[in-house]
C-alpha cells in the first residue's frame, strides 16, 4: 500500500469517526422536550412513554393508562409505572408483536403537559375536611380532562 493510499484511508477513517460522533451528539441531544407515545397491546393495556426501538424494544418513563368504572368521580387514570407497589423499573420491554397500534401524543396535549409539569404523578395535596377523603394511592393522578375545541 502506497503512502498517498495510507493517509487517504486514515482521513476517511477519521472523517466517518467524526460523522459518527456528530449523529450521536444530535440523537442523544437533538431535543430536549419529551415526545410520548400511546402503546395499545392486544391484551388491552394502554400505555405512553418515550418509545425506544434500541437495545430493545419498549418506553422509557411508562404511564400506565387504567379505567375503573367504580369510581364515578375520576373513572380514568394514569398512573406512573415505577410507582406501582411492586417496584418496576422505569423501562418495559414490549414484545412487537403483541402491539396492536401506536400513535405519537401532540406536544399540547393534555396528557403530554401534565407529565411535563408533575412527571412522577403525585396528586396534589388535599385539605383536611374530617370527612375522610380517599386518596388514589402513590403516583395515581386522574387522567386530564380533553379539551373541547369549538
Amino acid at each position: 500500500m502506497s503512502k498517498t493510499n495510507k493517509v487517504l484511508l486514515v482521513v476517511v477513517i477519521v472523517l466517518l469517526v467524526a460523522l459518527l460522533g456528530l449523529l450521536v451528539f444530535k440523537w442523544s441531544n437533538g431535543s430536549s422536550k419529551v415526545k410520548l407515545t400511546a402503546v395499545y397491546l392486544r391484551t388491552g393495556d394502554l400505555y405512553f412513554g418515550e418509545l425506544t426501538s434500541f437495545p430493545s424494544f419498549g418506553l422509557k418513563h411508562p404511564y400506565l393508562f387504567t379505567v375503573n368504572q367504580q369510581d364515578k368521580q375520576n373513572p380514568v387514570n394514569v398512573q406512573k409505572f415505577s410507582n406501582i407497589f411492586w417496584g418496576p423499573e422505569d423501562f418495559i420491554r414490549i414484545n412487537r408483536d403483541e402491539v396492536v397500534w401506536t400513535a405519537d401524543l401532540k406536544p399540547d396535549s393534555n396528557l403530554v403537559k401534565l407529565v411535563q409539569t408533575n412527571p412522577d404523578l403525585v396528586p396534589p395535596a388535599q385539605p383536611q375536611t374530617g370527612q375522610g377523603n380517599p386518596q388514589n394511592g402513590q403516583g395515581t393522578t386522574p387522567a386530564p380532562t380533553p379539551e373541547v375545541k369549538k
